[in-house]
């Protein structure tokens, strides 16, 4: 049986671009962002985002989803430098991209924000979600829990058209026989992050998961490598993983890491699925695998 390989990542939080921040943003929050990155910045380097950017490549997988967070102020020379970022990985088609608060930080609300990103946020030729991305045995289903905050927050929202369209996608026949990946920015379980940066709806997502099902969940948003789970149908169990951000350092931090996530076709049916890290080990050069685990059978 062949192995269909996502890799996640997740957070790269990409260097701010020349005129990223103008003095209109002094209004906006904006200027609270850029205050926290001339901290941040000496955590998110662009070098270990090129070395884990090579080393996922060097694996060559099959798709690659990235849960949110490319910008740091939101500003639409940033949006723009993302894109080109985003260009230089590979076709569109073999990424996905779920947009993280810092995508939201400021300017218009809805998901037309994101319309630069089209390309990468599924196969529909527009910037709206849910969308479906039918990969190989996978079907990643994209949401955007990305929204405008007061300052000092970095919640999420899905709404309830999102959570309505979900469902009814989870429920579709057509998915039915295909490994199911839900993709946010926000983790979806409880006490994996501060209140003040949790997703609002978390409960009306947990319960069209338990409804309907799915077979894993990827976020990021926590900065941190998170092994959760949240409740499907029937007493099951979903995997819900995040992982930390690409672009981190090891300096107090969850240094950078991403996650490859082997997907195997079982002979009696379901799939075998399996997860692998790949990261940086302080005190070891370049990127290492750190571990690797077996996720549930799904059936």
């Amino acid at each position: 049986m062949s192995i269909y390989r996502i890799a996640h990542l997740s957070d790269p939080h990409l260097p701010p671009p020349p005129g990223a921040f103008g003095w209109r943003d002094v209004f906006t929050k904006r200027l609270v962002s850029r205050i926290a990155w001339r901290r941040k910045h000496k955590v998110h380097r662009p070098e270990v985002l090129a070395a884990l950017v090579a080393d996922l490549k060097a694996a060559a997988p099959d798709h690659v989803v990235i849960s949110g967070d490319l910008t740091n102020f939101a500003s639409h020379t940033e949006i723009a430098a993302a894109r080109a970022w985003l260009e230089t990985l590979g076709a569109p088609a073999d990424f996905t991209v779920s947009p993280g608060n810092h995508d939201a930080l400021a300017g218009s609300g809805g998901a037309e924000r994101f319309a630069t990103w089209t390309p990468w946020l599924g196969d529909l030729g527009e910037a709206s979600f849910p969308q479906v991305r039918v990969r190989g045995p996978a079907a990643i289903f994209n949401l955007c829990s990305a929204v405008r905050t007061a300052p000092h927050l970095a919640t999420g929202r899905l709404g309830e058209e999102q959570l309505q369209r979900l469902d009814a996608l989870l429920a579709d026949p057509a998915y039915a026989d295909h490994f199911r990946i839900v993709v946010l920015h926000h983790p979806p379980q409880k006490g994996a992050v501060a209140r003040r940066k949790a997703l609002e709806d978390q409960e009306a997502l947990r319960a069209v998961l338990a409804k309907r099902g799915a077979d894993l969940v990827l976020h990021g948003h926590a900065h941190e490598a998170l092994v959760g789970s949240v409740p499907g149908p029937n007493g099951s169990m979903i995997p819900a993983l995040g992982v930390s951000s690409a672009s981190a350092k090891p300096s107090g931090h969850s240094p950078a890491r991403w996650h490859a996530i082997e997907i195997e076709a079982r002979p009696e049916g379901g799939y075998h699925a399996r997860v692998v890290a790949r990261g940086i080990e302080p005190g070891r050069d370049g990127l290492t695998e750190l571990g690797r685990y077996r996720l549930a059978d799904v059936s």
